[in-house]
């Protein structure tokens, strides 16, 4: 039997789900058959939280419930600080974050249960914990205190709470949240594969993610909201980013924040959401050099290049403007990304077959005799 190689697996259907598709020819994200963009503008985190896990809107008192379950678990074993205090110095903050997960999975007295209801229990533990795990490996890699998570605040803006260790204005309170929206769930990108591929092992929740983390850690899936912010940074001016990217583009350099494997020729509908973002956060500050930087860098890519910004290129100013430390955005993305991981190794554990694709093989092929004298 012949066999067909894809490089990257592109093209390649992998799954059949019932969570996401990027429909390329509507320019729609669909989550349970919405639209993700809508959704962005009209629900909060914790409403696609529950789409994903339930699969459909909650009303006011299941919504209530969902976040009641989440709040009883922000706290963490206290154990895990006394981990990350363990890390050696300049330990990434992702492989904080990794180690965290880690550790929770020892504490479920239930590990070998892969039935959907102790999933969801663990997916409710998994996402009360993680802006505990992400904002407090940070801190303590950083030599900080550890911030106690406040129950009186609602999901998202605990979240930035529990990193900045101020409470945050309305505006930024929606934009953070409408941040966490735009990264739950985005089809099958490389660590969505990667978690259900270790799920279909019929390994744990725990260590799915655990994976996940790894995946994305990677500049050229979720760290390229980081390298933005940097090239930003570097630049200072409109003209300085103008002629870092040519430089760049000169050089033959990677740039970060542009391009997508799926939206090849135009722009990812997340990034317009959060260049809108962006643009409040300008005005409510005073400051608009960063939107505008943003918006001459955007031309020169699209001139240049024939490249539109994903949303790590808006995402990046947007946390930057909430004044949120550029080494915790990739943490931030795999936070409101476990609501997306989780569902999906439900979804794969419900419904198994094991990942086992094969190889194009170019290596050569000989016969031990020919080695004999």
């Amino acid at each position: 039997m012949e066999l067909n190689y894809s490089p990257g697996l592109d093209g390649i259907i992998a799954a059949e789900t019932k969570l996401s598709f990027l429909d390329t020819v509507g320019s729609q994200i669909v989550i349970r058959g919405f639209d993700l963009i809508e959704l962005s503008q009209r629900y909060s985190y914790l409403d696609i939280v529950y789409l994903l896990l339930h699969g459909e809107i909650p009303i006011t008192e299941q919504r209530n419930d969902l976040q009641d379950k989440l709040k009883s678990n922000y706290q963490v074993p206290l154990e895990i600080f006394q981990i990350f205090k363990l890390l050696p110095n300049g330990t990434h903050a992702m492989d904080g974050l990794r180690t965290g997960i880690s550790v929770l999975a020892g504490y479920d007295q239930q590990m070998n249960d892969r039935s959907t209801e102790k999933n969801l229990g663990r997916a409710y533990r998994l996402l009360g914990s993680m802006p505990n795990i992400v904002a407090n490996s940070y801190r303590v890699l950083n030599g900080q205190d550890v911030v106690e998570p406040d129950s009186k605040l609602s999901y998202s803006a605990n979240f930035y709470y529990m990193i900045t260790g101020r409470k945050p204005t309305s505006l930024e309170e929606e934009i953070f949240d409408q941040s966490l929206v735009l990264y739950s769930e985005h089809e099958m990108p490389n660590s969505t594969f990667t978690a259900r591929v270790i799920a279909s092992t019929q390994s744990d929740l725990y260590g799915a993610l655990t994976g996940a983390v790894a995946s994305l850690k990677g500049n050229l899936h979720g760290g390229a909201n980081e390298a933005v912010m940097y090239m930003l940074l570097e630049a200072k001016t409109v003209e300085g980013f103008e002629t870092l990217l040519k430089n760049k583009l000169q050089n033959k350099e990677k740039i970060m924040g542009f391009g997508h494997r799926v939206y090849m020729k135009k722009m990812d509908p997340r990034a317009q959401i959060m260049k809108e973002a962006l643009y409040k956060l300008c005005l409510e500050q005073g400051d608009d050099r960063l939107y505008h930087m943003c918006e001459a860098g955007e031309k020169v890519m699209v001139q240049e290049k024939g490249l539109y910004p994903n949303l790590d290129y808006y995402a990046a100013p947007v946390y930057y403007m909430l004044g949120l430390p550029i080494e915790i955005y990739t943490p931030i993305f795999f936070g409101s990304r476990t609501i997306g991981l989780c569902a999906h190794v439900i979804e794969q554990h419900d419904n198994n077959r094991l990942f086992r694709p094969r190889v194009h093989y170019i290596g050569e092929r000989h016969n031990l005799e020919e080695l004999s004298v």
